[in-house]
C-alpha cells in the first residue's frame, strides 16, 4: 500500500464534493451581489446627492457568478456545435 494512495483518495473525494456543491449552488443561486455597488444598484453623487445607476450591474444590484458564466458559455458552445452538425447532416442528404 502506497502512502500517497491513502492521502490522495480523501483529497479527490473532497475535491469532487466541493465541485458538486459549487455547481449546485450556481444552479440554485446564479447571481451574487454586485461588488461595485454592494448590491444596492445605485450610487449617490457627492454633489447634490443625485442618484446614478451602477455601471457594472446596470442598476440591478446583481451580477452572474463565475461558475454560472462558465456554464452559460459551455451551453452556448454546445448549441453552436449541434447547430452546425445538424446543418451538415441536412446538407448531406
Amino acid at each position: 500500500m502506497n502512502p500517497l494512495d491513502t492521502l490522495t483518495a480523501p483529497l479527490v473525494l473532497t475535491l469532487i464534493v466541493v465541485t458538486l456543491g459549487y455547481t449546485f449552488s450556481c444552479a440554485v443561486y446564479p447571481y451574487k451581489p454586485c461588488r461595485s455597488c454592494r448590491g444596492i444598484g445605485h450610487f449617490r453623487s457627492p454633489f447634490l446627492h443625485a442618484i446614478r445607476l451602477c455601471r457594472r450591474c446596470g442598476g440591478t444590484g446583481r451580477t452572474l457568478r463565475a461558475g454560472r458564466r462558465a456554464y452559460n458559455a459551455a451551453v452556448r458552445t454546445h448549441r453552436a456545435v449541434r447547430k452546425t452538425q445538424d446543418r451538415d447532416r441536412l446538407d448531406d442528404h
